[in-house]
């Protein structure tokens, strides 16, 4: 029995509304933001490739004694036998390349580079994203604070945020370092870990008004917006609208602001270490590698190259992946 040609357009729109409401091939479906940005990101093979050099950074300064230990070295042990009595240089070529060292012992005292190098990358990781964050938390504090009550409170922490970036920060930092080299104790701490937490406060503190103006510029548009009266005539407090409104906003620029400063902290932890006042031996550092390097550099400078290339590979491997995410999570870029 055959249906009237009116039921038959009937049945088949209802068909093709039910098969665009199911899971089969072709359906329509809503993507999230993470997933939009994610999906712009694997097209920026460049950004995709700084991003996997820094999680073998990473993966190295996390798992440097297991790798130093497969290596069969130590970056604190001296080798005082390859070491010529006349020169302090180390015998053979190449810096005494061998396949006990494959990139050869540091002059003077011998000790191995590739291990050094390793434990260098954990010293840098651990200096980097510590003053990085010690920076979100002070800046994004401070720049929610001003740009969601405005005003008086606005006015007194920009002002705040201005002396700060105004302060010379390399001299006051070479001071302080300076001053606490010779004090041997500090609120419970000293040695090493007193120069860890120096240094991740001097980076850390002097960089959160950078996050602090890009915060508080966002969250001056965002407060505006229809979300977030919609909120506040709800009755929302302050604190739900300001946690549960404005920061799930803050986190794309927080990320981008993240992956950016992280290699700027980087490299302040290696240029206060190649001026003397930053990390001391035994500590491996990058810094503290070139400026030993530089006491040779004439007679041979391959010192100079290895902690050179490890800190330009990992600062150009962090920019670029930074780039990246920012033209992921822009969505007005063409990117």
């Amino acid at each position: 029995m055959s249906l009237p040609q009116g039921e038959v357009e009937v049945d088949a729109t209802v068909d093709q509304s039910q098969r665009l409401l199911t899971d089969e091939p072709g359906t329509i479906e809503g993507r999230s933001l993470g997933r939009i940005a994610w999906t712009r990101l694997k097209r920026d093979k460049v950004a995709l490739g700084g991003g996997v050099i820094v999680v073998i950074v990473v993966f190295v300064a996390i798992f440097a004694p297991v790798l130093c230990a497969l290596y069969g070295q130590s970056p604190y042990a001296p080798h005082y036998g390859l070491i010529s009595l006349d020169t302090n240089f180390p015998l053979g070529r190449f810096g005494g390349v061998s396949r006990y060292h494959w990139l050869g012992v540091e002059p003077t005292d011998g000790r191995d580079i590739l291990a050094r190098l390793m434990y260098g990358a954990r010293t840098s990781i651990i200096v980097g994203f510590c003053a990085t964050f010690l920076s979100l938390i002070i800046g994004v504090t401070l720049g929610v604070l001003a740009g969601y009550y405005r005003g008086s409170a606005d006015a007194v922490i920009s002002r705040i945020m201005d002396v700060i970036l105004s302060f010379p920060t390399l001299l006051f930092a070479l001071a302080v370092l300076a001053i606490f080299s010779n004090v041997p104790t500090f609120l419970g701490l000293s040695g090493q870990p007193l120069r860890y937490v120096l240094i991740i406060f001097l980076l850390g503190f002097f960089g959160s008004p950078v996050i602090g103006r890009i915060v508080r510029g966002q969250v001056l548009s965002l407060r505006e917006k229809e979300f977030v009266e919609a909120a506040r005539s709800l009755g929302a407090s302050d604190y739900r609208i300001v946690t549960r409104e404005l920061l799930p906003n803050l986190v794309g620029p927080i990320l981008v602001y993240t992956t950016l400063y992280v290699p700027t902290n980087i490299l302040g932890e290696a240029g206060y270490s190649f001026l003397g006042v930053g990390f001391q031996p035994p500590t491996a550092s990058w810094g503290q590698m070139l400026s030993d390097a530089t006491k040779g550099m004439q007679v041979d400078p391959f010192y100079l190259f290895c902690p050179g290339i490890a800190i330009f590979i990992t600062v150009l491997a962090f920019n670029l992946f930074g780039d990246g995410l920012r033209d992921a999570l822009d969505p007005k870029s063409s990117r």
